[in-house]
């Protein structure tokens, strides 16, 4: 299957001679989730930066639908209505002076009938939870609600693949619980989300598919795989994920149960504990 958006052999560097991307390939198909994972400053953002078209490379290509993206005007377009890259940081994204005009640039900058641009300002507004803060001025919202304005006005375009870069920076727990379903519903609705991290559980959770930003290049694989990869991790400054290695030791104690969430974690123990404890009162000697 042809993917949706490709990095081919991608270069790209700030300053001569010290290369961030040196020959960097990623495939990302349509409904299949990728997280991408690196160290801090270790090329993810540049990485989403030229594959949203926000930055040329040196050398290689970005094939949009396999053919080669180019920078003109035309091509930058079409590429940025399929794709769309939400900033780790929301300020670098909001400027309008109330959340339904943010919300509302990209459908107007289409030249969209005005009936259209309202009706997919309501579904991204519906879509992010934030129906309500329609009229609200962009400066007085919390760091959270910016986030999912930013990531509303992305929807409000319609794209295939939603490109989000650290989208859970910031976020405390329920807020990275509420974006995580906020995507799921995405998801289902034929958005395709990719999004960056240096959270190795984190991407377990989410993936299908994790990619790895180490020494310029990215390695691809199934999630338990990567995942699964302690030298990989090590190399790219990240530990390893406690999942997978709780569900090895589940499987050789011969359980099916494959916990993802600290939470179920915590409910699959509690269930053990109790029915251990049932099992020792049980077998206690006979009273009388």
């Amino acid at each position: 299957m042809t993917p949706v958006l490709e990095a081919r052999g991608l270069c790209f560097a700030y300053e001569a001679g010290r290369p961030v991307l040196d020959g960097a390939d990623l495939a990302l198909h349509a409904g299949r989730r990728v997280a991408v994972l690196g160290p801090n400053g270790g090329g993810k953002t540049t990485l989403f930066r030229l594959l949203a078209g926000a930055l040329a490379p040196g050398a290689g290509e970005v094939l949009l639908d396999g053919e080669p993206v180019r920078r003109t005007r035309r091509g930058l377009t079409a590429l940025r209505t399929q794709v769309q890259l939400v900033l780790q940081d929301p300020d670098d994204q909001l400027f309008s002076a109330s959340v339904g005009q943010d919300v509302s640039f990209g459908p107007v900058n289409m030249g969209l009938p005005a009936d259209e641009v309202r009706a997919r300002v309501d579904a991204a507004l519906l879509a992010l939870g934030i129906t309500g803060l329609a009229d609200r001025p962009t400066h007085m919202l919390s760091f959270g609600q910016k986030k999912r304005v930013a990531i509303a006005g992305a929807v409000a375009m319609a794209p295939r693949l939603l490109v989000l870069d650290e989208p859970t920076a910031g976020l405390d727990p329920a807020g990275v619980e509420e974006l995580l379903e906020t995507l799921a519903g995405l998801h289902a609705t034929g958005t395709t989300p990719v999004l960056s991290t240096h959270d190795v559980d984190l991407a377990h959770r989410f993936a299908d598919e994790v990619a790895v930003v180490v020494d310029g290049r990215v390695v691809t694989g199934e999630t338990s795989e990567v995942l699964g990869d302690a030298a990989l991790l090590r190399a790219a400054r990240l530990g390893p994920a406690w999942a997978p290695a709780v569900h090895r030791l589940l499987a050789a104690a011969g359980s099916g149960a494959r916990p993802r969430t600290a939470a179920e974690l915590h409910e699959l123990l509690a269930a053990v504990v109790q029915t251990t404890s049932a099992g020792a009162g049980s077998t206690g000697a006979p009273q009388g």
